[in-house]
């Protein structure tokens, strides 16, 4: 027999019973009924539950022994009586009459328990983060991860494409986040970046000739926490291909998208075809280019009803700005002055002098706003939107790019106040053309909206001859529940239609030249047209896991503040490795060291 174990912790059934066997695993909990004593042991596969009766010599050692304690034992597989036996535990029909024990590492006091997984602070779960995995929801949810990322190699293996690693040390880039910077001791004053994604490197790949590339990747961004971004790192599936069209990457990305979350998605329905709504579309519909499709509703423009009325504060706006429009936010169940008045006590809360509303009861509307536009608008309004006694709607006025995003958080908390959000489903959509360009508000300056790389819809010809601000680009994100998985595009992979879409940017040609003449070099010697995505993975397993922080899938991650409490990163380093790196500190005035510290 092995010398820890001849079975793990979840395998042992009733074809079992009368065998000897040898577990070893942790103390899960400890029971003591009527002067036996029941131990649940646990180790990776699962829960086998042991007996120690009162004669056993080792009964005095089960006493003492704590929680999270790793033990062996050695003992006879009985089956439970009929009343005993957990329908809900796999080894639920057998348990073990413990024979020998010995205690291979005794646990000091726990400071966050394992058993029953109360919630706990986020930095004790984070510098005992060790104990934190052993918790039952987190480590299925680790193993979750490892499963997927293996499904997702051999399906994109299985489709042709093949897995190639891009480097982790490489230089600077100027465009996204800020970089992560590696000083170099061969090369003092020089520094070596950690990739935000490994974009030149896979359109390299490309120019190489091959073709197919994919790869789970790691990527590093020095960016704030949020709780659908990790700070410093987080892992893509990049993915890129050669001699393909736009409508050739939505055909390779989505059968892989849609067929991972029907394996994984516990039974919920995936959107079988997801649809491609353009960027403009989705902005008027849902106020988001990340809309959640899960929430039936779709915002209108209802300027119209506006335009001329009674109701000066939107008559007055529309006449003064023919840029101004009025949208509406339709709130099917939602027609209670109680619900409405809550709705506007939220917009106010989050800065906005109010959210107008009307609400239908006995066949008209309701409401100081219907009142001022009369019964003619009002029954416009609800007809327009398809609106019922018991409905409400809310609006929304100004120049959209002002209060889009508003608009968008409004529906969602009318989706969530009024439960219409239909969670048993994953729904997916692409979300289309792009804006190349835009004016960015603080400069006042055109500047590129989305990805620089892109290929602008028309080529050279639209760069040439059209508006900036009305040229597309082969831009495209993947949603799903209003979380963006990925975005990617069609690149542009000609030297002179890249300089000039900087060119219009405001870029000289000299500095486009400096900062990207390693890709821009290499397209001078034979590019074929690619495109490719990245979907995030840890995106993904948080959806799959149903869980609303990456935290909770991500085996060792930072906090908010981006620490690794565990091992106490960041960290200072010594003098002689600051000397090494020719370094010297010029921290913060509250932050300095002493001058000797510092030297």
């Amino acid at each position: 027999m092995h010398e820890y174990r001849s079975h793990d912790c979840g395998t042992l059934r009733a074809t079992h019973i009368d065998e000897t066997v040898r577990l070893s695993g942790w103390v899960h909990r400890k029971r003591d009924h009527g002067g036996l004593l029941f131990i649940d042991l646990r180790d990776h596969y699962g829960l086998t539950q042991l007996v120690i009766e009162p004669s056993s010599p080792y009964f005095s050692v089960a006493e003492e022994v704590r929680a999270e304690s790793v033990i062996r034992v050695e003992g006879k597989v009985v089956g439970r009586d009929a009343d005993a036996k957990n329908p809900n535990l796999p080894t639920g029909e057998i348990e073990i009459y413990v024979s020998n024990m010995e205690i291979l590492s005794q646990a000091g006091d726990l400071p966050l328990p394992v058993f029953g997984e109360p919630d706990y602070p986020e930095d004790i779960r984070l510098r005992y983060r060790f104990l934190d995995l052993r918790r039952d929801t987190l480590h299925k949810n680790i193993v979750l991860r490892s499963d997927i990322i293996s499904w997702l190699r051999r399906r994109m293996t299985d489709d042709g494409f093949r897995e190639y690693q891009t480097p982790i040390l490489t230089a600077s880039s100027p465009e996204g986040a800020r970089d992560f910077l590696v000083p170099s001791r061969t090369h003092p004053g020089r520094f070596y970046a950690l990739p935000q994604a490994p974009q030149q490197f896979k359109q390299l790949l490309m120019v190489a000739g091959f073709d197919r590339y994919f790869q789970i990747a790691p990527c590093f961004r020095d960016e704030d926490a949020r709780a659908d971004r990790s700070p410093g790192e987080f892992y893509q599936l990049d993915l890129e291909m050669s001699f393909v069209t736009q409508e050739d990457v939505f055909q390779a990305v989505e059968p892989v998208l849609r067929d991972v979350f029907t394996t994984f998605g516990n039974g919920k329905r995936v959107t079988p075809e997801f649809p491609r709504i353009p960027y403009a579309e989705a902005m008027q519909k849902y106020g988001s280019d990340k809309p959640d499709l899960r929430i039936p509703i779709e915002m209108q423009d209802v300027t119209a009803a506006f335009d001329g009325s009674d109701f000066k504060i939107f008559a007055n706006m529309i006449a003064k700005d023919d840029k101004v429009r009025v949208w509406a936010i339709p709130a099917k169940t939602g027609g209670s002055r109680a619900f409405c008045d809550r709705m506007n006590s939220w917009a106010q809360g989050e800065g906005q002098p109010g959210l107008g509303y009307i609400f239908f009861r006995d066949g008209e509307g309701a409401g100081p706003l219907a009142k001022n536009i009369g019964a003619e608008r009002t029954e416009q309004i609800r007809s327009q939107l398809a609106l019922e006694d018991g409905d409400a709607v809310f609006f929304c006025a100004g120049v959209p790019k002002s209060f889009a995003e508003f608009a968008g958080r409004a529906r969602n908390r009318v989706g969530e106040e009024l439960e219409l959000i239909d969670r048993d489903q994953f729904a997916f959509c692409w979300i289309v053309d792009f804006p190349m360009y835009e004016i960015d508000d603080s400069t006042k300056k055109l500047d590129f909206s989305h990805n620089p790389f892109s290929m602008p819809q028309g080529g050279m010809e639209a760069l040439e001859s059209m508006d900036p601000l009305d040229i597309l680009g082969y831009q495209y994100d993947i949603v799903c529940n209003g979380i963006e998985l990925s975005s990617g595009a069609i690149r542009n992979h000609k030297p002179e239609i890249m300089l000039k879409a900087f060119e219009i940017a405001g870029y000289d040609s000299a500095v486009v030249e400096k900062e990207f003449g390693g890709m821009l070099n290499a397209f001078r010697f034979g590019a074929p047209p690619h495109g490719g995505i990245a979907p995030g993975v840890d995106r993904i397993v948080m959806l799959l896991a149903e869980q609303e922080n990456l935290r909770e899938v991500v085996a060792f991650p930072m906090n908010q503040q981006a620490e690794d409490l565990l091992m106490q990163a960041p960290s200072e380093v010594s003098n002689a490795q600051l000397r090494e790196l020719h370094i010297r500190l010029n921290l913060p005035a509250e932050k300095k060291s002493s001058p000797d510290e510092a030297s």
